[in-house]
């Protein structure tokens, strides 16, 4: 099985939380999907279990956004692979803080 090295960058409340910078980053075994990711985040940085995703549904929690290459990968399927950039670490999985309010 095949294992890639993945660059996260993180919002700064995740930053604090797990105490670390910007950006982390974590090994992939097998295919490279948001899931695998999260998974991999969440498996090094146990404090964050539950703050990206909902710890029952697993569903992305509702101010939090996925981007890479300069895309939403959002609503994109949790299990599509992600693009091939982003797995071979020339571009992070970017997890960002989404805005609101008026």
């Amino acid at each position: 099985m095949k294992t890639s090295v993945v660059r996260v960058e993180l919002p700064y409340h995740l930053q604090l939380l797990a105490r670390v910078g910007s950006e982390i980053s974590v090994e992939v075994a097998g295919a490279v999907t948001a899931r695998s990711v999260i998974d991999a985040v969440e498996h090094r940085y146990p404090m964050l279990c539950g703050t990206i995703r909902d710890h029952v549904t697993k569903q992305r929690r509702p101010f939090l956004r996925y981007f890479g290459c300069q895309k939403d990968l959002s609503h994109d399927p949790i299990d599509a692979e992600l693009p091939q950039s982003i797995i071979t670490g020339a571009d992070p999985f970017i997890i960002w803080g989404a805005l609101s309010g008026g």
